[in-house]
């Protein structure tokens, strides 16, 4: 396993025997968990650092052209990360909430996120999940007219 490989794999998390997005996942809210206990700026470069660095690492691998396989979950952490910018401080049901919308909108792919997705390169691999992380950010500070969270 090349250096690549395992940034691509999110340090192996995109091996698990199931739901490897959903590992993935998890891996990007502990980081952006991680990331917004410093603040919004560090975890807006920690977003733009991981996202360029999936998009070089996806470029150097011989698979990158194929469909996005299951084990590359560099975009569901990048993706993951990103709505949890609208939260004002971490809490447990803030990032319950983030994860969920981003969930639900990787899985199901609406509008942009399904266009990105049939895109067979580094750029739809990781544009789908940033587009489903942009579409979590809008509705969770949507979800703030509403109620702090």
């Amino acid at each position: 396993m090349n250096f690549y490989t395992i940034l691509a794999s999110g340090f192996g998390t995109g091996y698990a025997p199931k739901a490897p997005g959903t590992f993935g996942s998890l891996l990007g809210l502990a980081l952006g968990a991680a990331l917004l206990t410093i603040g919004h700026l560090p975890l807006l470069f920690g977003i733009v650092a991981v996202t360029a660095f999936g998009i070089y690492a996806i470029s150097r691998l011989p698979e990158h052209a194929a469909l996005d396989p299951g084990w590359i979950v560099i975009d569901e952490i990048a993706g993951q990360m990103i709505p949890m910018l609208a939260l004002t401080d971490l809490s447990f049901w803030g990032a319950l909430l983030c994860f969920g919308l981003f969930r639900l909108f990787d899985i199901w792919k609406p509008s942009l996120v399904g266009w990105a997705d049939k895109r067979h390169d580094e750029y739809g691999i990781m544009g789908d999940d940033i587009i489903a992380g942009v579409f979590a950010w809008a509705v969770v500070l949507a979800l703030h007219l509403v109620s702090p969270l």
